[in-house]
Parts: C-alpha cells; sequence; structure tokens
C-alpha cells in the first residue's frame, strides 16, 4: 500500500473521532444546562454604601442597626450568583428623611421591589416598587421592621418569606424551569439556622454542568487530540 493511500485511510477514521468527540461534547453540555432550574422567590439584600450585597442571614435573624438598609426583590433567579438586585440604591437619607429619629427606637430603611412583570406568576401583577423607613425596638429583626411597614407577610413551614404586602397571592419559591425533582436554591429569606440544615450540605444552587461533568469532556477531548497526534506520526 502506497503511502499516500495509507494516509488517506488514516485521516477518515480520524475525523470520524473527531466528529464524534464534538457531538458528544455538546450532548453532555446540553444535557448539563438543561438541568438548570429558575425560582420565582423573594430574595433578601443589605445595603453597603450606594451597593447591594446579597444578604448571609435569613431575615427573622438579622438584627440590623440603626441607619441601615435593607431591600427585597421578587424575581427568578437559579440561585445568589445571578439573582436581581432590587432597583433603588441604597440611600438611608434619602428614605428616612421624613422620619426623625426617636429615643429608644432605631430606623431601617427598607426598598421593597415586586419586581417586572416578566417574573410575575400567571395572572398576577407586580405592585409597584416603594420604599419605607420603619421605626422599631433597638434589638428588632430584620422581619419585624418588614412586618412593620408592609404586611401581611407570609411564610411557608420552613420560615421561608413567600409574600410581601400579598404579593403574590400564591406561590414559594416554586420552580419555573428544570427540572422538577431540583431542590430549591438557597433563598436569602431562609438561612440553614432557620430551616434546620447544615450549611456545609447546601448545594450552590445552580443547575449547570458539574466539575465531573466538565473534567469528562476534557478527557475526552485530549483523547481525540493524542488520536490525531498519533495518526500523523504513523503518517
Amino acid at each position: 500500500m502506497s503511502p499516500a493511500r495509507a494516509a488517506t485511510r488514516l485521516r477518515v477514521p480520524v475525523v470520524s473521532l473527531l466528529a464524534a468527540l464534538v457531538a458528544a461534547s455538546a450532548v453532555l453540555l446540553g444535557a448539563g444546562s438543561a438541568q438548570a432550574a429558575g425560582y420565582r422567590y423573594w430574595s433578601f439584600w443589605e445595603g453597603n454604601g450606594k451597593n447591594w450585597e446579597y444578604a448571609t442571614q435569613g431575615p427573622s435573624l438579622l438584627r440590623p442597626d440603626d441607619g441601615t438598609v435593607q431591600g427585597f426583590r421578587f424575581a427568578v433567579s437559579e440561585d445568589s450568583g445571578d439573582a436581581d438586585q432590587p432597583r433603588r440604591a441604597p440611600d438611608f437619607g434619602a428614605i428616612c428623611a421624613d422620619t426623625p429619629a426617636e429615643d429608644g427606637k432605631k430606623r431601617v430603611a427598607l426598598v421593597i421591589d415586586p419586581g417586572t412583570t416578566t417574573d410575575a406568576p400567571d395572572g398576577e401583577k407586580p405592585p409597584a416598587l416603594r420604599t419605607a423607613c420603619a421605626q422599631v425596638a433597638p434589638d428588632a429583626s430584620s422581619a419585624e421592621a418588614l412586618a412593620a411597614v408592609a404586611k401581611p407577610l407570609r411564610y411557608d413551614d420552613s420560615a421561608m418569606l413567600c409574600a410581601i404586602s400579598g404579593y403574590p397571592k400564591t406561590g414559594c419559591g416554586e420552580q419555573v424551569s428544570g427540572d422538577s425533582g431540583s431542590a430549591k436554591p438557597s433563598e436569602p429569606t431562609r438561612t440553614a439556622e432557620e430551616s434546620g440544615e447544615d450549611a456545609d450540605a447546601e448545594g450552590d444552587g445552580g443547575g449547570g454542568p458539574s466539575v465531573g461533568l466538565l473534567v469528562g469532556i476534557g478527557a475526552v477531548l485530549l483523547l481525540g487530540i493524542a488520536a490525531v497526534v498519533q495518526a500523523r506520526r504513523r503518517r
């Protein structure tokens, strides 16, 4: 067999192998992204200067200082990494300008953002974004400050905040896409202490490809590259 014919016979399986590797990688990545799940819930935020930071404690545990700003945003997100922030800056001076300080009480500025119609449950319309200045006892929690200005509140059995001022009327952290068997994300309105769960046991809440899946894809691609190199050496 001539070298040219041998090289031609080698190219065919190599090209077929690479095509199969690309197709397999696409299937694996597609399977990972198909598991992504969105959840509709109220996220909880703390004002830090001009910026918002995702709260690390639930509102029933966090006891804000006088002069702080708390934010609540209703939206669909996978977890804290892609959660939408309140659409109003955490400006205590502006929010509490008309609420003078009072002895024996603290002032907590609140931004309550029900989100957009895109995130609203079917048949419901989100109320307008609003701010409020809660004047509560010095040891009051964020949940108590919220209750002072935004009743009625609704919680589920695991202490997750489901509704503020009656919105939404039904539902609580329900999944709106992805696999129905996935667990809820790590909601900012419910901490491990509140739900009785081990904080270290919580997942990242994301539904993307796992580390093992990505490593596997990388290994498959490396094998394909090695096959191409070996074929070239034989030629």
